[in-house]
């Protein structure tokens, strides 16, 4: 199967929409963000979502939303999945035939840049329970193909470790070919 998307998954204030936003300029390739499109498919923000139907409730929005991405994929895209998206088995294993990047960071470094984000999070509660939250769900996230450190880096020079850990290169580039290509890649194994 030709690589038509990649998956950018980590905790909430990792930078998945931002790098996901960048990179997807650079390889010229659509972006999606998850929350956004759940958003639009159910006419309510994602903090409305878990205060009218619960965290299942969002869960289940959100598979659903993953789902028709997937199965509509017409153009190369970049897809920035909210934090939780990819602790699910289950949309885990509906990305397998894709990269997926765990953008990482240390919890304390990302309940930072949570609390300087606007941005409502349901589930961001006290430091405590962030970090908790945080540390279950690491083991998911090094389950994606490739980890990326993003502490002390900016978008464009987290977007140019992508591009290398992926073998992707981008159009416009001196190279044999226009298109963006992976290389074989891993898995369900961090690197």
């Amino acid at each position: 199967m030709a690589v038509r998307a990649v998956f950018l998954v980590g905790f909430m204030a990792s930078g998945k929409s931002c790098v996901g936003r960048q990179l997807a300029e650079r390889l010229d390739w659509d972006f999606v963000d998850l929350d956004t499109r759940i958003e639009a498919c159910e006419g309510r923000t994602v903090p409305e979502i878990f205060r009218e139907r619960g965290e299942s409730g969002f869960r289940q929005a959100e598979t659903k939303a993953l789902l028709e991405l997937t199965s509509n994929l017409d153009r190369e895209t970049v897809v920035a999945l909210g934090g939780g998206t990819f602790v699910h088995p289950g949309n885990r294993n509906l990305l397998k035939p894709w990269p997926s990047v765990f953008l990482d960071a240390p919890a304390d470094e990302l309940w930072r840049r949570a609390l300087d984000d606007a941005t409502e999070r349901p589930l961001r509660a006290d430091a405590t329970e962030f970090a908790r939250l945080h540390q279950s769900r690491l083991p998911s996230y090094r389950e994606a193909t490739v980890t990326i450190v993003t502490t002390g880096k900016d978008p464009i020079s987290l977007c140019a470790e992508i591009e290398r850990s992926l073998q992707f290169q981008a159009r416009g580039k001196a190279t044999d070919s226009a298109e963006p290509r992976p290389a074989s890649f891993r898995t369900g194994e961090s690197q």
